[in-house]
C-alpha cells in the first residue's frame, strides 16, 4: 500500500489517519527527549516565515508554537487583534489579504470562531495551523493529550478515558473524541445535563452525570475548564456547586487511586480540579506542556517535508 502523504493543512483530528498520528508520535519521542535533555536543535526551518495569529488569549498554546517556532529557526511574526487594525474597523478578511501579501510560509490561527482557519486556506497560499476554532477542534491539544496517553499507558486500545466538565463548549473535547476512537479506546463524558450535548452519544461515547461513577470506571480523566468567557457559567447554578458535584479532588481519587489526572489548562482552581490532585503523582498536567512543545515541533518538521 501506497504511503500516505502528511496533511497539507493542520485544522482538525476528525479526519487525520491513524498513520499519520502515529509519524508524528515517533517524531514527538526524539523531540521529547531533546527538550529534557536541552539538545540544540537542528534549524531545519531557517528559511521559512510564520505569522501567528491569536484572536483570543492563550498562554501554554501560544508560548509553545512560538518556541517550537524559534527552535527550529523559523521568522516569527506575533498577531494580536487588540494591537491590529482590525481594532480600528479593519475586516478579517482584508487582515487576511494583507498577510497574504506578504507571503508567509505558515499561519497558525487561533480564533473564536468554528470554522476560521478555512477561511485562511481559502483566502491565502500560507500552509495553516489551527490553534482552535470556537468549539469546533484544537488540534495540536488532542495530539499532545493523545501522545501523553500513550507514553503513560503503552496503548490506546481499549483504554478508558472520561472527558469531564464543559463538553458542550470545548473543542478539546471533540479532537480528543474524534483522535482516541481512531484507537478504538473506550471514551466518556462525564458533566451536569446542560454541560452535555444532547446528540454526543452518536460520537460513540458513553454519558457519566455521577463523577465519582465516572472515577471508578476510568483509567484517566481529562478534566475540562468551565469557560465562563463562553457563558458557560450561566449554565449552571454557581461555580461552587459545580465543584461540590463535579469537582476533582483528593477525596473523590481514593475511588481509584491510580487514576491519570489530565487538564489543557489554564486551571479554574478549587472549581474543576484543586491544587492537591493538579500537584499529584495522579496529575499528568505538567507534562502535558512538555508534550505539546515536542507535538508542535514533530507537526511542523512533516509539514515541512510536504
Amino acid at each position: 500500500m501506497a504511503e500516505l502523504n502528511f496533511p497539507y493543512h493542520l485544522t482538525g483530528l476528525r479526519n487525520m489517519e491513524t498513520d499519520h498520528f502515529n509519524k508524528i508520535f515517533k517524531l514527538t519521542k526524539i523531540y521529547k527527549q531533546k527538550i529534557l535533555n536541552k539538545t540544540p536543535f537542528e534549524k531545519i526551518l531557517e528559511d521559512k516565515s510564520i505569522i501567528n495569529l491569536f484572536f483570543e488569549d492563550s498562554t501554554r498554546t501560544r508560548t509553545s508554537f512560538e518556541l517550537a517556532e524559534k527552535k527550529l529557526g523559523m521568522n516569527v511574526v506575533n498577531f494580536s487583534a487588540s494591537g491590529s487594525s482590525i481594532s480600528k474597523g479593519e475586516s478579517f478578511l482584508d487582515t487576511l489579504k494583507n498577510i497574504e501579501s506578504m507571503k508567509f510560509d505558515y499561519i497558525v490561527i487561533r480564533h473564536q470562531d468554528s470554522g476560521t482557519p478555512a477561511i485562511c486556506i481559502k483566502h491565502t497560499s500560507s500552509k495553516v495551523i489551527n490553534a482552535g476554532d470556537g468549539i469546533n477542534e484544537h488540534p495540536t491539544q488532542g495530539l499532545l493529550d493523545l501522545f501523553t496517553l500513550t507514553e503513560t499507558f503503552g496503548s490506546l486500545k481499549n483504554l478508558k478515558v472520561c472527558i469531564v466538565g464543559n463538553i458542550s463548549h470545548s473543542r478539546v473535547a471533540l479532537s480528543n473524541i474524534f483522535a482516541l476512537k481512531k484507537f478504538k479506546a473506550n471514551v466518556s463524558v462525564c458533566g451536569p445535563l446542560s454541560f452535555i450535548p444532547a446528540c454526543i452519544e452518536g460520537l460513540g461515547v458513553n454519558v457519566y452525570l455521577n463523577i465519582d461513577d465516572a472515577i471508578k470506571n476510568n483509567d484517566a480523566l481529562n478534566i475540562l475548564r468551565v469557560q465562563t468567557e463562553r457563558d458557560a457559567a450561566t449554565l449552571l447554578p454557581s461555580l461552587n456547586e459545580y465543584s461540590r458535584h463535579y469537582g476533582i479532588n483528593s477525596e473523590r481519587l481514593k475511588n481509584n487511586p491510580g487514576i491519570k489526572i489530565m487538564h489543557p489548562g489554564p486551571m479554574n482552581i478549587n472549581v474543576e480540579i484543586d491544587h492537591k490532585v493538579s500537584a499529584s503523582e495522579n496529575s499528568l498536567i505538567f507534562e502535558q506542556v512538555t508534550n505539546g512543545l515536542a507535538v508542535k515541533c514533530a507537526v511542523f518538521e512533516l509539514m515541512n517535508e510536504i
